[in-house]
């Protein structure tokens, strides 16, 4: 099971990747769960939709180092790039503990922080 969450989770970014949130949303349960520790929570799919909406007005760019699975967890290691509406970019590292139910995406408990552009 850990082997097809992992390729969900990677078809998932995929479709982020090309700018089409609702191919990333048709991975989510209806019911997911997302929390940014120390930041805030979104619940169903719709929540998730709106947020994608106002941060992801541009296609992010994502690098994930490592993904890790485990039973119905898949724990992604990367760094994000998002641009604002002003284009302007914020670098942040991430680690996003992923929980599948039925192979859909559950939950995510998401810990990020802004880091600096390596370039800078």
């Amino acid at each position: 099971m850990s082997k097809n969450n992992k390729a969900v989770l990677e078809a998932a970014n995929a479709a982020i990747a090309q700018g089409n949130h609702e191919g990333f949303l048709s991975f989510c349960d209806d019911d997911t769960e997302w929390t940014f520790v120390g930041d805030k929570a979104l619940n169903r799919k719709e929540a998730v939709r709106q947020w994608m909406a106002t941060e992801y007005m541009e296609t992010p760019l994502n690098i994930v180092a490592n993904l890790i699975a485990e039973g119905d967890f898949v724990t992604a290691l990367g760094d994000i790039t998002i641009k604002d509406e002003k284009g302007r970019a914020t670098h942040y590292s991430y680690c996003d503990v992923w929980r599948f139910r039925g192979g859909k995406m559950a939950e995510l408990k998401a810990f990020v922080i802004e880091t600096k552009d390596k370039n800078q």
